[in-house]
């Protein structure tokens, strides 16, 4: 997640990356306001009064929510807004969705049973163990890490196309993460979102706007929606992660040229890979590839280094970059998962602290396979196998014919 991202890295919120003598000054000029304000309006409470509140996990989305029929009551006087909360409402505006997609109720997070042996280490703490390495120091995998890692791969592939197949106009994103949780857990495996920095579901599903890490929700799909499964399987100690697209109904021919562009720069992009080649030289093969066609590039989330940990290094940029993120080497496996618009790549993030979507509405795509780098080039541990779905944008893809190695 996202941190599923669990698509980048450092998925901290800006404010925390701050050096921490800024952190400081800010949360002084801030109680200073505060303490300023409270003295001048000492009659106004503290937080400026809202709708009712839609449950989120942990947090509250707000809704403003008109009154019913009835009797007309005599409107009461309306209190002096003040300094004080004029100050706190600036600190704390109501939030505008971008798009067609909003967030709905959510269920409880999906139990774990014991008969799970293999967890990762944040599943109770919420927070994994970050290991302190350099961007260009990579781990290479032993033989019996790539078996365990293949293993993972294929569950998580297997996983991802029965969520594909539910897809359908009426269903709801959270009956995809029901599926996607019992599949998992039924072999054995745990879903790597859940309670991955308090991610509450079992796999990420981003609709229309929504460029990662979207929660499932009671939402249901509607005809013409396009939606991202991002699935990810721990098993025997080691993550598989993948995703892919999937289109809801009837979807415009917008919507399967974005989806397009984006499969077709995608695969581009792993067939570079191979012994002796930079990391960062990725990213320029997406953004040359996608941006002649009108679409941007996102900068803010990336593709991982993956292994026993989550998200480790490299960090895989899609876009032209020099980064330091080290060359190819037998052994190493990683993601590429580059997310494309079809207008603005800057991007909004829900209440929920999880929720990435557009700036200006419109819709992304993306696509990702977990990668091990070979002798002569590199496989898709998470690639398709016979039986799964084959859908439009293989078919005509100019870029290779067929399932990608799979």
């Amino acid at each position: 997640p996202h941190t599923h991202t669990h698509t980048h890295i450092n998925t901290a919120h800006p404010s925390t990356m701050l050096p921490l003598s800024g952190r400081r000054r800010r949360c002084l000029h801030l109680l200073l306001l505060v303490v300023l304000a409270l003295h001048i309006s000492p009659s106004l409470p503290f937080a400026p009064a809202r709708g009712p509140a839609l449950k989120r996990g942990s947090t509250e989305v707000f809704h403003n929510k008109k009154g019913g029929g009835g009797k007309k009551k005599k409107p009461a006087a309306k209190a002096s807004k003040g300094f004080g909360a004029s100050l706190l409402s600036a600190l704390n505006p109501p939030f505008t969705y971008t798009g067609t997609v909003t967030a709905h109720p959510l269920s409880p997070p999906r139990p774990v049973p014991p008969t799970v042996l293999s967890k990762p280490d944040y599943h109770l703490s919420s927070i994994p163990k970050s290991p302190n390495t350099l961007p260009w120091q990579i781990e290479v995998k032993s033989a019996s890490d790539i078996a365990k890692m293949s293993a993972a791969g294929a569950l998580a592939r297997t996983v991802l196309d029965a969520a594909g197949r539910m897809a359908k106009p009426g269903v709801t994103t959270d009956e995809i993460d029901a599926l996607v949780h019992s599949m998992t857990v039924e072999a054995g495996a745990y879903p790597s979102p859940l309670n991955y920095h308090g991610f509450p579901k079992s796999c990420c599903t981003s609709v229309n706007e929504v460029i990662c890490h979207g929660i499932p929700d009671s939402r249901p799909l509607a005809d013409g929606d396009i939606v991202n499964i991002d699935i990810t399987c721990y098993l025997d100690g080691f993550h598989g992660d993948c995703s892919e697209m999937f289109t809801v109904g009837s979807v415009d021919q917008a919507g399967h040229d974005l989806i397009q562009a984006t499969y077709d720069c995608w695969v581009k992009a792993m067939l570079f890979c191979r012994p002796g080649r930079k990391y960062q030289d990725i990213g320029a093969i997406i953004e040359d590839h996608v941006t002649p066609l009108g679409y941007s590039t996102v900068k803010t989330f990336c593709g991982h280094g993956i292994g026993s940990t989550f998200h480790t290094t490299p960090n895989i940029l899609h876009y032209r970059n020099r980064e330091p993120a080290g060359v190819m080497e037998a052994g190493h496996v990683f993601t590429i998962e580059p997310m494309i618009c079809e207008g603005t790549a800057d991007h909004v993030t829900w209440p929920d602290d999880w929720t990435a979507a557009t700036k200006d509405g419109r819709r992304t795509a993306q696509f990702e396979h977990t990668l091990l780098i070979t002798d002569d080039g590199c496989v898709p541990l998470t690639g398709k196998a016979e039986g799964c779905l084959e859908q439009v944008w293989e078919e005509r893809s100019q870029v290779y014919d067929g399932f990608f190695k799979g």
